[in-house]
């Protein structure tokens, strides 16, 4: 088995930045899209197609909702709060629940082959290692726990002195994995934990529920220019992605997408077109 140094030590990283564009492939460029090029990044990977790959991805004014959310008891009333607040609103095909997405949120893919010899845990640890890398000259205090009413909580939440600025996700496809971590870099995240917090209260209501979710508390989360005191910016943030890559591996390549990652970008948003279809019915879009 690999531990999460052979997993972010790469001869090759294939770097990908995706932050600015507006369209891939002929169609909108929005977080449906992302999850899409993840699966298909994933695949390639996994058929030795691609080395390893490093995506820097960014969406306006976006909630990501996880696969329990859609389940909410007053999901409709929740999206339609969403909407009128000028959200898009996404369900993801990887874990975890509802994250709020904007301008002043890097969002970062490791997309990795063999994770049949990679443990779940170690590749979480080497996102979390690449991280307090990445900062290791503002502060060396970057824990890795869950924080109790932050929204999307998990044991890899990301934090500095109980305040939360990161969250992990995964999605394996075939022996490929896309560790996927949303980093708040700038910008209101206060707003942030206070929409998705009214967005359960709509969605929730007080019905019991089979499925426990968080009691947010936006105190709980910051972004990291405030927790570090230092203007730091989204694009700033990417230096650093790509100032670290080269120190985890010997060469850097910026390749296009093939015509067979373009077809498995193709089956992969059809599927999230078809997970998404239930949203896009309350919102009269479908």
């Amino acid at each position: 088995m690999k531990n999460w140094k052979e997993v972010i030590q790469q001869t090759t990283f294939r770097y990908i930045d995706h932050s600015e564009i507006e369209t891939f492939s002929g169609k909108p460029y929005t977080a449906l899209s992302s999850f899409a090029i993840d699966d298909a990044l994933a695949t390639s990977v996994s058929n030795g197609d691609s080395p390893s790959v490093m995506r820097l991805w960014v969406h306006p004014k976006t909630i990501v909702l996880g696969i329990p959310d859609a389940r909410l008891p007053y999901i409709d009333e929740g999206v339609r709060f969403l909407a009128d607040k000028e959200y898009n609103v996404v369900i993801r095909n990887s874990g975890g629940l509802a994250v709020a997405l904007d301008g002043g949120v890097l969002n970062l893919s490791l997309v990795i082959p063999g994770i049949h010899e990679v443990s779940i845990h170690d590749c979480y640890e080497a996102m979390v290692s690449f991280v307090q890398y990445m900062l290791q000259d503002l502060t060396n205090e970057i824990e890795a726990y869950e924080i109790v009413h932050s929204y999307c909580p998990g044991d890899y939440d990301l934090s500095i002195n109980g305040k939360k600025f990161a969250g992990i996700s995964q999605r394996r496809v075939r022996d490929g994995a896309a560790v996927q971590i949303y980093l708040d870099v700038e910008g209101n995240s206060y707003e942030r934990a206070n929409l998705i917090r009214d967005f359960y209260r709509i969605s929730k209501k007080e019905e019991e529920t089979k499925f426990t979710y968080p009691e947010v508390d936006p105190n709980v989360m910051a972004s990291l220019s405030k927790l570090l005191q230092t203007n730091l910016t989204v694009e700033k943030m990417k230096d650093r992605v790509q100032a670290a890559l080269r120190n985890f591996s010997e060469k850097i390549v910026e390749t296009s997408f093939s015509e067979s990652e373009r077809d498995m970008f193709e089956k992969r948003y059809a599927q999230m077109e078809k997970r998404n279809k239930p949203i896009w019915e309350v919102l009269g879009k479908y």
